[in-house]
């Protein structure tokens, strides 16, 4: 590297300037106050753990996304954590043991060996939370509930949602009679949408044509509401858990339309984010101009298990950066006032008082340099006081 490339930062990884800086984090004290006022506890995970416990459950996309490090005071594998959700997890079955529903927030970075898309850093700064032992539809809709708060705060001029339940796929697929190397390949062609290579496959895979019907149908079962009744009537001659997983979907979409009626609600029934290790609802947030889920979520109540104590679980995570991308995030005008420093008790302790009615004041030696690090306002004596003047 020569001495011109020092400064250089790897792809991906990127610094935050103060006009990003103090938004971003204006919005993660207004995400955590916002949980917080539901009931919500902040915790602070640490960035690095064991991988034994810190990619336990969540599948091999988690685990390739996890940069690792060997532990030099025990020689054991360390990750940097990419996802949040298990350390939380772990904390509900060991460190913060409660019994009855428990309620996490947090905030903080994750680190992703490379980038989920080709615009994303890959330390994004993420909020999120998580609702352990309830496995009511009210805590689904809690918690979607939740989201749509978070994205109000955030300033999203339009609420919208994407809703699915991986419950769908599970109960069809288990109907499904072929090897799994096979679902694995349908898998993969219905997360990409391919319909030509969909239908390629279920001819030379199902014999079943009612179930050939129903997997062919899952791309266009999209939409508006409308689309869930639809479903009903095809699931209901193959499998029963389908047609359950619809109507939890529903429910929940009854609440919070009810709750927040200007949300546009989008449902996708073939829709798979987190297939690995979620369970049921899946949901994701988007915003006007950011082609890529800005806040996602669902519920998976299998994570607990792999640290001894299952229990049912929903949440969700933000992606604060890709918020801040939107250029709706905007610091509150905060005055920058100046002052000369004269040595002088008086004149400290004028400046201690503005400090401390929450002013911005900061030493400069000359006109010149408050003019330069835009101060409006100088700090000057008038008599024996010290008043404030128009820079």
């Amino acid at each position: 590297m020569t001495y011109a490339d020092r400064w250089l930062l790897p792809d991906g990884i990127e610094e935050i300037l103060p006009t990003e800086a103090r938004p971003i984090e204006l919005l993660r004290r207004k995400l955590l106050e916002l949980y917080r006022s539901w009931g919500y506890e902040m915790v602070i995970p640490p960035l690095l753990e064991y991988t034994d416990s810190l990619l336990i459950g969540l599948g091999r996309d988690v685990d390739l996304l996890t940069f690792k490090v060997t532990d030099q005071l025990t020689g054991r594998t360390l990750g940097i954590r990419a996802d949040i959700t298990p350390q939380t997890a772990r904390m509900d079955a060991h460190s913060y043991k409660r019994e009855g529903p428990s309620r996490l927030c947090y905030t903080g970075h994750v680190v992703h060996t490379k980038p989920k898309n080709p615009l994303a850093t890959r330390t994004p700064i993420q909020a999120g939370l998580e609702l352990y032992g309830d496995a009511s539809t009210a805590a689904d809709s809690e918690v979607v509930s939740l989201l749509l708060e978070s994205l109000r705060a955030a300033g999203l001029p339009k609420l919208h949602i994407d809703l699915g339940h991986v419950g769908v796929y599970r109960a069809l697929m288990a109907k499904v009679d072929v090897p799994a190397p096979q679902k694995e390949v349908f898998f993969a062609m219905l997360q990409r949408k391919a319909v030509a290579e969909m239908q390629a496959w279920v001819a030379a895979n199902i014999t079943d044509k009612t179930i050939a019907k129903v997997l062919l149908a899952l791309p266009r079962l999209a939409g508006s509401r409308n689309i869930l009744t639809e479903a009903r009537a095809l699931f209901a001659a193959v499998a029963s858990d389908a047609v359950n997983a619809v109507d939890e979907l529903a429910a929940v979409a009854d609440v919070v339309a009810a709750r927040y009626p200007e949300a546009e609600l989008y449902f996708d029934l073939g829709e798979l984010r987190g297939y690995h290790y979620l369970t049921g609802m899946v949901f994701a947030a988007f915003a006007p101009g950011y082609g890529n889920p800005i806040a996602s979520g669902g519920r998976y109540d299998h994570i607990g298990e792999v640290f001894g104590r299952r229990r049912p679980a929903t949440g969700f995570a933000v992606d604060i950066t890709a918020l801040s991308k939107l250029g709706l995030l905007n610091a509150e005008p905060s005055a920058l006032i100046g002052y000369s420093d004269d040595g002088t008790a008086a004149q400290w302790q004028a400046v201690s008082e503005l400090r401390e009615q929450g002013k911005r004041v900061v030493a400069a030696s000359s006109r010149e340099e408050m003019q330069a690090l835009e101060c409006d306002h100088t700090l000057v004596k008038n008599g024996d006081a010290y008043v404030l003047a128009p820079l």
